[in-house]
């Protein structure tokens, strides 16, 4: 498995190929550092207040002492400036915890723009904007003086023990970090929490924002695990969505191996969801994963097909999802219909289950849905509450959410060896350097053109600068199939292949025309190997940027074409 510096340099070495639409032009190089800008802030002096939350109504600001500690009534945060972060370490031996709140003062007169994170994915909502001060910024942040871009963040997992996110306004910058386990303020006793290394990177004259941003995303993470190939295939949620069956997988494996080039670097043909037993009427499955359905009698031997065929068989799970006879001790306080992660035996439940599926042969598992079960919202609800006050895990408080979830995600990480793990719904910075791939964004659609162009183009547009840094980016699926006009369709299918992430398609056997199947095998051929980071262009002025960089060259996109 290439490093990440091994994996940018590689795929920013060669071109992109052909483009099945648009127009192109080199663009010119930039370079040439800048000192001093006045609207960058350097978190390494100390804060100018630090507030502890006791409850949702009270809150304790503490005094300043000495070795950048700030202390009161036995409430101790410390930070310690090092050679290129600042770590934020929490002692509270005797004081349930909720939030740390951090406050630097500064002139923001010459921000223009600022660009937050997600929770967990993108939702059509990234953005550059003005200040909005109570908007609610996870883990890392960008400002854009009309000439610079400066960017300010927390370091990826394992460095980070809380849920961290960041406010701006004109006289300053806020960073509040969620300790909570579960709904409830942590009980650390005699424990140190290290909460989090906060990290900054001042702009660079000439260089675009987004070059600005991947390069600190490179600073935030520094295990990523990267593929050896790119990852491409097939996933057939967009045309199927649920329907399917052995049968239909394995035309789909063999469609997507004729569609790909005759090289050693093999297309996935990923199962989703439906291939388990008892699956009910609300069409998400019961927790059971140690058979298929009537549909699917032999998972290890539909594996071994799809192998034969010529593509590397991958696979679907939503690991925290109870089974019908769980008993009530497993089950978490706030949904007794999902497993309480901290109960040792649904750890090794999940293990079990994750691990069956590797020794069937699946060479990709994509595990789903965890944060909504672990929270009971989606990131785009989430904002600044996170889950609803008051219910708490079964192994008590003594740890915090995101360090249960990192449990979580380590548990799946051992369980799947060699296989890849793509984490869907998953929290974006403890994924990094966990999961070789991370869905970056709400589902786009076999069904709605719109749903595409909303969750697609602004997913790889806003956070494709994580792509390589944190893991390998997916901007989720192309669905090819007659309820969307192939003319859009196509676009994004060009912009995927050519975007250096990762292009999966859902192809319906009645929406491939000799003009899919020209276009796809082109797709294919690119995405099959590395290819160089895209970058948008007009994505200041737009949520969903027309306008890409693509192997030094633009490319114009019409996304709002009569259909």
């Amino acid at each position: 498995m290439p490093t990440r510096r091994e994996f940018l340099q590689q795929s920013g070495a060669l071109a992109a190929g052909v483009s099945l639409v648009g127009s192109s032009r080199t663009l010119a190089a930039r370079t040439a550092p800048v000192q001093g800008s006045p609207s960058f802030i350097d978190f390494r002096r100390p804060p100018d207040s630090v507030v502890v939350q006791l409850t949702p109504t009270t809150e304790r600001r503490l005094r300043s002492g000495a070795n950048g500690r700030w202390e009161d009534a036995g409430i101790s945060v410390t930070l310690a400036p090092g050679q290129d972060a600042v770590s934020l370490e929490l002692e509270a031996p005797s004081t349930a915890i909720r939030k740390l709140r951090l406050r630097w003062r500064g002139r923001q007169d010459a921000v223009r723009l600022i660009l937050g994170d997600a929770w967990e994915r993108g939702y059509g909502d990234l953005e550059w904007r003005g200040f909005v001060p109570d908007r609610v910024m996870p883990w890392y942040f960008a400002a854009f003086d009309g000439t610079v871009t400066h960017a300010y963040g927390v370091r990826t997992a394992p460095f980070v023990g809380a849920l961290c996110y960041w406010e701006a306004d004109p006289q300053g910058v806020t960073l509040w970090a969620d300790v909570r386990s579960g709904g409830v303020g942590v009980e650390l006793g005699n424990n140190r929490l290290a909460v989090c290394e906060i990290v900054t990177r001042q702009g660079v004259r000439g260089e675009s924002a987004f070059a600005a941003l991947h390069a600190f995303c490179t600073t935030l993470c520094d295990r990523a695990r990267i593929p050896p190939d790119p990852v491409y295939g097939s996933n057939d949620w967009y045309w199927a969505y649920g329907k399917n069956s052995a049968e239909t997988i394995l035309t789909d494996a063999r469609r997507i191996v004729d569609l790909s080039p005759a090289i050693a670097n093999r297309p996935f043909a990923v199962i989703d969801d439906g291939w388990q037993p008892e699956r009910g009427q609300a069409k998400s499955g019961v927790g059971t994963w140690d058979r298929g359905n009537e549909k699917f009698p032999d998972m290890p031997g539909l594996a071994a097909e799809i192998r034969k065929i010529g593509a590397r068989p991958g696979i679907w799970i939503r690991p925290l999802l109870a089974a019908t006879d769980t008993p009530a001790s497993h089950r978490l306080a706030r949904d007794s219909a999902i497993l309480d992660p901290t109960v040792l035996e649904v750890r090794r439940k999940i293990n079990d289950d994750i691990e069956r599926l590797r020794r069937w042969g699946y060479e990709l598992i994509k595990h789903d849905y965890s944060t909504f079960d672990i929270f009971g919202r989606w990131g785009s609800t989430m904002a600044d509450t996170l889950t609803r006050d008051g219910w708490t895990f079964a192994a008590g408080r003594t740890r915090t959410t995101a360090q249960v979830i990192a449990d979580l995600y380590q548990t799946i990480r051992h369980a799947s060896g060699e296989s890849l793990v793509i984490g869907c719904n998953t929290i974006s910075h403890l994924s990094a350097g966990m999961f070789e791939i991370c869905r970056v964004g709400d589902d786009t659609s076999g069904r709605e053109w719109a749903r595409t162009r909303k969750m697609g183009v602004n997913t790889l547009a806003f956070r494709g600068a994580q792509h390589g840094a944190f893991y390998v980016a997916d901007p989720d699926c192309v669905g090819v199939t007659s309820a969307i006009p192939w003319a859009l369709n196509r676009q994004w299918l060009d912009l995927l292949a050519r975007s250096g992430t990762m292009l999966f398609a859902s192809i319906a056997p009645d929406a491939l025309g000799d003009d899919q199947r020209r276009d796809l095998h082109a797709a294919f051929a690119l995405a099959a190997r590395p290819q160089p980071l895209a970058e948008p262009v007009d994505w200041q002025q737009s949520s969903w940027p027309r306008m890409w960089k693509l192997a030094g060259a633009d490319v114009t996109y019409d996304w709002m074409m009569d259909q």
